[in-house]
């Protein structure tokens, strides 16, 4: 029996046991709700400092629902990306957490800004507003 595989530029093969599995990927849009927006990496930690600095202590949880709200829903976090960058910043020394109990009587680490925390976000928004202008100037040149 010929027994051979086909490569597919699209397709990721796996041979397992004689048995051939394929997985196919797809970048395309669902054509379901709004279109959930990427994190641009390194925005992340600008949009969580802003809140906490607007709203004060906060858990991980509510860090979630706030920009999921302030997005209309376009940025939705998931634990396994907000825990890091909380984990981050606050090795950085620029939030600190303490666990406290929630509303709902239940443990959660609440994490609020420190004073190197609330000088960050002029420097990163500087730097953020200089991208902009700079993408704004290439793509205007552009068209």
């Amino acid at each position: 029996m010929d027994r051979r595989v086909q490569h597919r530029p699209s397709l990721a093969s796996f041979l397992i046991f004689d048995i051939q599995i394929e997985t196919q990927y797809s970048i395309g849009m669902p054509n379901k709700g709004p279109a959930k927006a990427d994190v641009l990496q390194g925005t992340l930690d600008l949009m969580v400092l802003q809140t906490l600095a607007t709203l004060g202590p906060l858990h991980g949880y509510a860090i979630a629902a706030r920009l999921e709200h302030v997005s209309t829903g376009a940025i939705q976090l998931n634990m396994g990306t907000l825990y890091p960058a909380l984990m981050r910043l606050e090795q950085r020394g620029l939030l600190r957490g303490e666990w406290r109990v929630t509303d709902n009587n239940r443990r959660a680490r609440f994490y609020h800004i420190t004073a190197a925390g609330r000088r960050q976000p002029v420097t990163e928004k500087a730097e953020w507003d200089r991208m902009v202008s700079i993408m704004h100037a290439l793509l205007r040149a552009q068209s």
